[in-house]
C-alpha cells in the first residue's frame, strides 16, 4: 500500500470503526458455543488460503466466505469477530520469501472485524420476525451477507481509490459485479447447512470443504480466461519471459 498521509488516515478510521463496533458486539453477544467456534475456525482459516486473484482490480477473493457466515449466524459475536480475524491473517500471511505487510494486514483485520461485527449484530437483531423460525433464519442470513458484502467492498474499493488515484465508485462497481455471485452462492451453501446441520450434524462442515475447493479452481479458471481475453498480449508477453 502507498504510504500516502490520507492512506494512513483511512487505515485508522478502518481500526476505529473496527474497535468500535466489535466492543459493542462484544458486549452484546450471545451464548458463546466453543466446541463449534473452533471447528469454523479451523474450516474458515484453511479456506482462506484458497484465494483467487481478481481481475482488473488489486484485490483478490478468499473462499471462507460461507464458514464465515456460518460463524455470524451460529456462534456469538465474539466469536465470529475472532474467527474473522484469525482467518483473514493467515489469509494475509505472505508466501515464502515475500515480506509481511503490516499495513495491508492491519487494514484488512480492521475491515473484516468491522464487517463481521455489524453482520452479526444485524443478523441477531430483535427486529427480525419470527423467532427460532424458517423467516427469522433465512432473514438473519440475507441480512448478513448483505453487511458482510458491503462492509467488504465498500472500504476495499476506497482504499484502492487512494492508492490508485481511481474513481472509488467505478472501483467498488466492478468489484460488486465480480463479487456479487460469489456471495449469493455462499450464502446458499450456508442456507443448506443451516437447512440440514440439526439433523445430520455439523460434521457436515467438513464436507463443505471440497466444494469450496471446487467453486476455488473454477473461479480461477474463469478469472484467467477472463484475464486472457482482455489482455492476450500481455500474458504472451510474460510467459515468454518465463521461459
Amino acid at each position: 500500500m502507498s504510504n500516502t498521509r490520507p492512506t494512513y488516515v483511512f487505515i485508522g478510521l478502518m481500526t476505529l470503526a473496527a474497535m468500535t463496533t466489535a466492543g459493542y458486539a462484544a458486549f452484546a453477544s450471545h451464548t458463546p458455543h466453543v466446541f463449534l467456534a473452533l471447528t469454523v475456525l479451523a474450516l474458515a482459516s484453511a479456506s482462506s488460503r484458497m484465494k483467487v486473484k481478481l481481475p482488473r482490480i488489486n484485490g483478490n477473493m478468499s473462499m471462507n466466505l460461507p464458514f464465515l457466515l456460518s460463524a455470524i449466524v451460529n456462534v456469538s459475536a465474539a466469536e465470529a469477530v475472532l474467527i474473522t480475524c484469525a482467518s483473514t491473517v493467515v489469509q494475509c500471511w505472505p508466501d515464502k520469501n515475500r515480506k509481511l505487510n503490516r499495513q495491508q494486514i492491519t487494514f484488512n483485520v480492521s475491515m473484516m472485524a468491522f464487517a463481521t461485527a455489524l453482520a452479526s449484530l444485524l443478523a441477531h437483531a430483535r427486529f427480525i420476525p419470527g423467532s427460532a423460525s424458517a423467516l427469522h433464519a433465512m432473514l438473519s442470513l440475507l441480512l448478513a451477507s448483505a453487511a458482510l458484502f458491503l462492509g467488504q467492498t465498500v472500504p476495499v474499493a476506497g482504499i484502492i481509490a487512494l492508492t490508485e488515484s481511481k474513481s472509488a465508485m467505478n472501483l467498488w462497481w466492478e468489484l460488486a459485479q465480480l463479487s456479487f455471485p460469489y456471495y449469493v452462492l455462499s450464502a446458499g451453501v450456508t442456507s443448506m447447512l443451516q437447512a440440514v446441520g440439526g439433523h445430520l450434524g455439523w460434521g457436515l462442515a467438513l464436507a463443505v470443504f471440497p466444494v469450496m475447493y471446487a467453486i476455488h479452481r473454477s473461479y480461477r479458471m474463469y478469472f484467467r480466461r477472463m484475464v486472457e481475453s482482455i489482455h492476450p498480449q500481455v500474458l504472451v508477453r510474460a510467459a515468454g519471459a518465463g521461459r
